[in-house]
């Protein structure tokens, strides 16, 4: 979808800047595949997760023309139908599948249209309601990165039983970050991290979203 996005776009500058919050080998296939016109990065290391407040694909967030962001990391067109998944036949019902075309719709329309406008759009955030939005635990999420790279540095070295301990306390300090959790997570054949564990932890958020829906207003 972004990439028809971006040959919609371009034109007016528009630039779709896609990172990998993974691990080279379990992001570059994916990339190769769909062979997007737009630049793409692996973060293996989630720096720009940290910098932006990133905690789970897809995310996007929305930087005008000179780099004052305009939207902060949101749920970018996903929604939580996923969960009414049949997980024997992996299929979803036509209701849950047209509700989630429509908000991938919703989102991209909402995109093109602060595209073409600017801050006249009624997408666009004014720097005061981009204040106002909750913050996390500003503390216990650092300490989560500093765990979670210091977990990468030991697996490079192929020291697995201590990176594992750090990825576990990085995952703990930082709870909602599903980023960090999936890329420590059993992955399958696709390099997915879409097993029992997977679903056990998301069957354990109960009421509470994996995706959290957005005001695009």
């Amino acid at each position: 979808m972004w990439q028809v996005l971006f040959e919609s776009l371009k034109d007016k500058g528009f630039v779709v800047m896609a990172v990998a919050l993974d691990e080279p080998e379990s992001a570059r296939s994916w990339i190769e595949s769909a062979a997007p016109g737009y630049p793409c990065v692996i973060d293996r290391n989630h720096h720009v997760a940290d910098l932006y407040k990133l905690v789970n694909v897809p995310q996007a967030v929305w930087i005008d023309e000179s780099g004052l962001i305009v939207r902060s990391p949101e749920t970018a067109g996903a929604t939580d139908g996923f969960r009414q998944m049949d997980r024997q036949k992996f299929t979803l019902p036509e209701k849950v599948m047209a509700e989630r075309q429509a908000v991938k719709t919703q989102y991209l329309d909402a995109v093109s249209d602060w595209v073409h406008r600017g801050p006249q759009s009624i997408h666009a955030l004014n720097a005061k309601r981009i204040q106002n939005q909750p913050s996390e635990a500003s503390n216990n999420v650092a300490q989560a990165h500093a765990h979670f790279r210091l977990a990468q540095y030991l697996r490079q070295l192929g020291r697995d039983g201590e990176a594992q301990i750090h990825f576990d306390e990085a995952c703990r300090l930082h709870p909602d970050s599903w980023a960090m959790w999936r890329q420590a997570a059993p992955k399958d054949a696709r390099g997915l991290a879409t097993g029992e564990a997977f679903w056990k932890r998301v069957d354990a958020l109960g009421d509470r979203p994996y995706y959290a829906p957005i005001d695009l207003g």
